[in-house]
This record gives structure tokens, C-alpha cells and sequence, in this order.
């Protein structure tokens, strides 16, 4: 059972999401020109031989955009003073004044004594007992209040004792701050740092806290720092009551031809777990040259438990492998070319060692072509890797196929026949005792991919009939001898329909002699181009019996497979349906069916419901909603509910209110974890101060994700 609650504040603090801010105002939009004239208008005037004035009635001074209003005036010409009371008002581009007594002057800025202030460019207003204004905009604000609520609403407000803004560097410092929340005081720090507008600033961020029932009492105060324009960290202690002490770090960059971000969390000496506890990530792309870029993914958890543990959800608790991978790519007009490395960590350490997956060390791939769409075209792909492992045959594998195709293309017509080579050697290691080290596979592959388009045009929509037909011939090899690294079965779906291999992977090279049919049907908006209903329905007609097969894959003497079709509509503004099917046509019954329905009513509503099926694995249904019951209220829930164990397996039900000002959201969830069967239930309750968390990503994102 998890309780949490959490203040979003990050307006006060760093944004959250860098890596480019927005701009700050120019220094020319800050400052005026102190040479500027000076326009000044009264209903009254007296005016000494020093210079000095005194102004009675509507009393208007301009200075570029700058203008100051009041009742009465006294001018001192030898400090270039006014001295206003009696309605006084003050506006320039960053903020109105209004009070009761003011100093101003053009070349050494104002004070303004029971001040009332607007800052419009982030619908702001407060208060403060003197209000100190230079002429570069920089403001001194002593016994504030700050909200963003409206005239006449006091929600939630800052207050401070001194407030200190600097509009050259874009930063604030408060003292003594306290905020308010309903009259409450929810937050309280003798200093605080923090940015004004978008822009970063090194500095504590507000904190997090939360009871867990897992972790018991948790506490995290985050530290940011903005270390160059381009770079950036976060560095978070925090405390688990049960648990320990915790430190979390996130480090980010940004160049010209790099990016990248480093994650570590770390609890030294987990009191439940009795030992130590991390998790580290790291992601960065490199772009050596235009045609070259490198990519590097790399991710490391301490124990099998931490997703368990830490996770949140059932695709955070169900993780089974972390990736590390290291990635050059090459591009070109001809090749395409990748090397890389990669390895996985088991997290499920229930998972056999024979059935963990092999590294790649390393993995060269390369893939050219030769001519265009239409004509004759030369095809070459291959690739060289090194498969390793603790247990199991070990070694590389080489693979070759070069392709030569001839395409004739003609509007409502095409014809591509096609013939290639392939040949794979293994060289291998850990190998049975007389069993081949180094077995070879060779053979011709040969297809034939054609197909129509019929169009006709109905009133403002134009129908298509699009059918095609792939012949594919590949003889039969006897590959029991050879080992079995990567290769698998995919899904039958409409790539998998018209690919001619039957296989993922190089391991093993199905045998064919088979026709693939489908054909597709469209209706499409003649004015947008947009598609309206799409269908497509095929099934393979094999000639001969498929011969090979991979360890565990039952033997068939079918003469088709599975039929397969697929549906998709969008023709009425607010529907959207997909369909899809998988049908075993000697059996006569379904293998796989997925139904998708989505209606979006007026006002923001929305309404899914869907269903899966795969037989002897899985049966469910899925219905969410997202909901404004009115202008203020907001309903959000999702339910996953297995039919096959007749038990629920996620539930998420959300009500957020919202008020001008500021929204609170109450969400508890409950999933069954997929890999351990875990049960775990959440409650958290979310407020939202507008003005104080403004960037980043937006709040209730967690809550909008299932539900669309």
C-alpha cells in the first residue's frame, strides 16, 4: 500500500526538462534609455527658478515606456526626483505598481511604499509593505505576499520577508518564505534560490515526501545544479524510514553533435534487504561525422528485486532484462552499415541460464543497393557476429545474400521477381563431443511479388481494391545440426504475411514453396487525403509442407496457414476502431484477436474499450475513460480484467479539481505484477499550485497515459 503526497513546485525551481530554455528578455527590452525624454502633464503646476515643481491633478510622467500616475507630485530637480502620493501607479513592460507613496526617478528607479504589484507576462500579483525598482528592472520587495490567483481570491500565497530579483541574471532570492495553502502553512524555508520565468538557476528544489507501507516514511529534497548552458544535474538525499538513507543523481548534456543523460540511484546498506541497493542508466548519441553517428545505452540494477522493490507499475515491477548497447551506424546513399555491442543483465534470476540471451561481441551488419524502383537493382546485406555465453555453444556466425531484383512499376500495377543467394558459416565453441564446429548452410531463395490498384471515385471519396500476391521458393535444408543464437518465430501479421522468410534471425532458413494472397480495401477522403476504412484479409497457400522447424515447434501437414486479416476505421469524426484476427481455418477457431474502441465525445471526453485474445496465453478486457463531469471536476480510470484467470490485473481510477489557481488530483492504483504474480496497491495525492509548476512535463501526464 503506497500513500504519497506531492507538492509540484518546479516554477520555483529549475526546469525540470532542459535542454534549451527559453530565451530571456533582451537587455534593451528591460531597459530604457535614462537620455530618453521625459513627457510630464499635471491639471497644476509651480515651478521655482532651481528647477524643482510641484504638481497637482492627474499627475502623468513618461519615459519611453515607463509611466508613473498619481494624484500630487513634488519634483527635486537636483536629484531628478519625484516624490508622488495619492493613487500612485507605475507600469512598464515587467510590472504595474500601484501604492500610496512613491520616489522615483528616470536614472536611479523607484520606491513605492504599500504596494500592490502585477507581473502580467506570468499572471502574477502580490503585495508588499515597500517595493525598491532600479532602472534595470531589478525589484526589492520587503514583507510579501505572491499568488496567482485572481483579484479577490486568496487560495494559496507566498510570503517572505525580503524577495530579491534580478532581471539581468533571471533569479530570485527569497527569505523566510512561507506557503499557504487554504490558510495552511504547507511549506516553510528560512532561503530560497530560484529562477524568474523559464529560465535555470543552481539551487534546492522543493522537496518530496510520501509513507509507503513498503518503505515506510520517504523524504527526497532535491538539489539542482545549472552547471553551463549546456549541461545541467540533479543531485537528490532522501530517506526511507524502513530502508535507510538514498541518493539519486541525473546528470544531462547537450552539444552540437552530442546528447546524453546519466541516472544513478543508490541506498547504501538497505535495512530490509541487508545489503546495498542501485540502479544506474546511462544514454548518449554522438554524431561523429554527417554520416556517422554512435549511440550508447547502457543500464545496471544491483538485484533481481530492485524493480520489485522500487518499480511502479506492472511494466516497472515485470522487468526480466536490462540492455547494454553501443552503436555505430553509417549511412550513405548505397550502404548502410551498423557494429555494436551488446549485452543484457537477468533480472529474473528464475530465468534458466540456457534460456538467458546471448551478447553480441561484437555484431557487424551492412546492407547496400543498387538502382531504383523500377528496373533492374542489386541488393547485398550480411553480417558478422560473435555470440557468447556463460553456458550453451558459443562462437560466431557469418551471413551473406546478395539479391539481384528487376521491379516494372506502372500506375495501378506492379511485377518485382526476384532471386538471391544465401550462405551461412558458423565457427563454434563449447561444442558436443564429435559434433561439427564449424557447420555451413547454402541455398537459392526466389519470389515473385505483384500486385493491382483498382480506384474509382464515389462523390467525395475514392474506394481502392489493392490485391497482391507473393510467390516465394526457398528448398529445403537439413539445419538440425546448426545452433540456435537469435532466431525465433514472429507473429503472423501483414509484414509477416508477404515476407518470404519465415524466421527472425539467420539460425534457421525456412523452407518454401508457397503463395501469399491478400488484398486491401480503402476509402479515402478525395479532399484531405485521409484514409477512412482500411481492411486487408490474406492467408498462404503452401505447395509443399514446411520441413523445418525450431526445438518445441509442433510439426504441421497443413495446407495454409492461418488466415489473417485486419481492420481500421476513422470515417466518423469522434470513432476509431481497429480490428484484427489470426484464424486457424483447419481448426476452426481463433489464434489471436485484438478489438480497439475509442470515441471522443465534446469537452475533452474520451471513452475506450478494448479486448485481447491469444490462445492458451491470455484473454482480456480493457476499458479506461478520461472524464470532466464539469468545469471543475475531472474523472480518470482504467481497468485491465483477465478473463482466463477471471481476476483483475490493473485498476486506476483518478479525480482531479480544478480551480483557477491551483488542482488537486487523488489517484490509487492496483496491479499484479507479470512476472511474480505480486500484488501492489497505490494511493497518491497530487496538488498543483498554477504559476509555481508551469514547465516540465505536466503533472497529470501519468494519468493521461493509459487512459489514451
Amino acid at each position: 500500500m503506497l500513500v504519497a503526497l506531492a507538492l509540484a513546485v518546479p516554477g520555483l525551481a529549475a526546469a525540470q526538462s532542459c535542454p534549451v530554455p527559453l530565451p530571456a528578455p533582451s537587455t534593451a527590452e528591460r531597459v530604457v534609455d535614462p537620455d530618453a525624454p521625459i513627457e510630464v502633464s499635471s491639471e497644476g503646476a509651480e515651478v521655482t527658478d532651481a528647477g524643482d515643481a510641484v504638481l497637482s491633478g492627474e499627475v502623468r510622467v513618461r519615459q519611453g515606456d515607463r509611466q508613473l500616475t498619481a494624484q500630487d507630485a513634488r519634483y527635486d530637480a537636483a536629484r531628478q526626483a519625484f516624490v508622488v502620493q495619492g493613487s500612485v501607479e507605475y507600469r512598464d513592460p515587467q510590472i504595474r505598481l500601484g501604492g500610496d507613496t512613491a520616489t522615483w526617478s528616470t536614472t536611479g528607479g523607484g520606491r513605492f511604499g504599500g504596494a500592490q504589484f502585477e507581473i502580467p507576462g506570468r499572471a502574477a500579483r502580490g503585495s508588499a509593505e515597500t517595493i525598491t525598482l532600479t532602472p534595470e528592472g531589478d525589484l526589492g520587495l520587503d514583507e510579501v505576499e505572491y499568488t496567482t490567483c485572481p483579484p479577490g481570491e486568496r487560495d494559496w500565497f507566498l510570503r517572505a520577508d525580503r524577495i530579491d530579483i534580478d532581471q539581468s541574471r533571471a533569479r530570485g532570492t527569497g527569505r523566510n518564505v512561507r506557503l499557504d495553502f487554504k490558510g495552511v502553512p504547507i511549506l516553510y524555508t528560512p532561503v530560497i534560490s530560484f529562477p524568474v520565468g523559464d529560465a535555470r538557476k543552481t539551487g534546492f528544489l522543493f522537496p518530496t515526501y510520501g509513507q509507503s507501507s513498503r518503505n515506510g516514511f520517504e523524504l527526497a529534497a532535491p538539489w539542482y545544479w545549472n552547471v553551463a548552458p549546456n549541461y545541467d544535474a540533479t543531485l537528490t538525499p532522501g530517506v526511507m524510514s524502513k530502508r535507510g538513507v538514498t541518493l539519486d543523481g541525473e546528470f544531462r548534456w547537450l552539444g552540437p553533435l552530442t546528447r546524453g543523460q546519466f541516472d544513478a540511484e543508490w541506498l547504501p546498506g538497505d535495512r530490509l534487504a541487508d545489503q546495498d541497493r542501485s540502479y544506474l542508466r546511462l544514454a548518449h548519441r554522438w554524431d561523429v561525422a554527417p554520416r556517422l553517428r554512435f549511440d550508447l545505452r547502457a543500464a545496471h540494477a544491483s538485484d533481481g528485486r530492485y524493480f520489485e522493490d522500487f518499480g511502479l507499475g506492472p511494466e516497472g515491477t515485470s522487468v526480466l532484462f536490462l540492455e547494454r548497447i553501443a552503436t555505430a551506424t553509417y549511412l550513405d546513399r548505397h550502404w548502410r552499415a551498423i557494429a555494436l555491442v551488446q549485452e543484457f543483465q537477468t533480472i529474473d534470476r528464475l530465468i534458466a541460464p540456457a534460456d538467458r540471451p546471448y551478447a553480441r561481441a561484437p555484431q557487424l551488419a551492412f546492407r547496400g543497393r543498387w538502382g531504383g524502383t523500377s528496373g533492374l537493382g542489386f541488393e547485398m546485406r550480411g553480417e558478422a557476429v560473435n555470440f557468447q555465453r556463460d553456458v550453451g555453444v558459443t562462437g560466431a556466425r557469418f551471413d551473406v545474400e546478395p539479391t539481384l531484383r528487376w521491379a516494372w512499376r506502372r500506375p495501378g500495377a506492379f511485377f518485382v521477381p526476384a532471386v538471391s543467394f544465401r550462405a551461412t558459416q558458423y565457427a563454434l565453441d563449447d561444442v558436443a563431443d564429435g559434433a561439427d564446429d564449424a557447420p555451413r548452410r547454402t541455398a537459392p531463395l526466389a519470389t515473385v511479388d505483384a500486385g493491382l490498384v483498382f480506384e474509382r471515385s464515389a462523390g467525395r471519396r475514392v474506394q481502392t481494391l489493392e490485391p497482391r500476391l507473393v510467390y516465394t521458393y526457398v528448398p529445403f535444408r537439413e539445419q538440425s545440426d546448426l545452433p540456435l543464437f537469435d532466431t525465433g518465430l514472429p507473429d503472423l501479421n501483414l509484414v509477416q504475411l508477404f515476407r518470404p522468410e519465415r524466421y527472425v534471425g539467420a539460425d534457421r532458413l525456412g523452407d518454401a514453396n508457397q503463395l501469399a494472397a491478400g488484398a486491401t480495401g480503402r476509402l479515402i477522403d478525395a479532399d484531405t487525403g485521409r484514409e477512412l476504412v482500411a481492411a486487408t484479409v490474406g492467408q498462404i497457400r503452401y505447395f509443399d509442407t514446411p520441413r523445418v522447424r525450431l526445438p518445441g515447434e509442433p510439426p504441421t501437414t497443413r495446407e495454409s496457414s492461418d488466415a489473417f486479416a485486419q481492420v481500421t476505421v476513422s470515417a466518423f469524426d469522434r470513432w476509431n476502431v481497429q480490428l484484427a484476427q489470426q484464424y486457424d481455418t483447419q481448426e476452426r477457431r481463433s489464434v489471436r484477436s485484438l478489438v480497439r474502441v475509442q470515441y471522443d465525445f465534446e469537452g475533452g471526453r474520451v471513452a475506450n474499450l478494448g479486448y485481447r485474445f491469444r490462445r492458451g496465453l491470455l484473454e482480456q478486457l480493457e476499458g479506461s475513460f478520461a472524464w470532466p463531469v464539469s468545469e471543475s471536476w475531472n474523472l480518470y480510470g482504467r481497468h485491465v480484467y483477465s478473463l482466463r484467470d477471471s481476476s483483475p490485473i490493473e485498476s486506476l481510477a483518478g479525480l482531479e479539481y480544478r480551480a483557477c489557481c491551483w488542482r488537486v488530483r487523488l489517484v490509487g492504483s492496483r496491479y499484479v505484477s507479470s512476472r511474480t504474480g505480486e500484488q501492489d496497491t497505490g494511493v497518491s495525492l497530487q496538488l498543483e499550485l498554477n504559476g509555481l509548476s508551469n514547465v516540465g512535463t505536466p503533472a497529470d501526464a501519468f494519468l493521461r497515459r493509459p487512459v489514451r
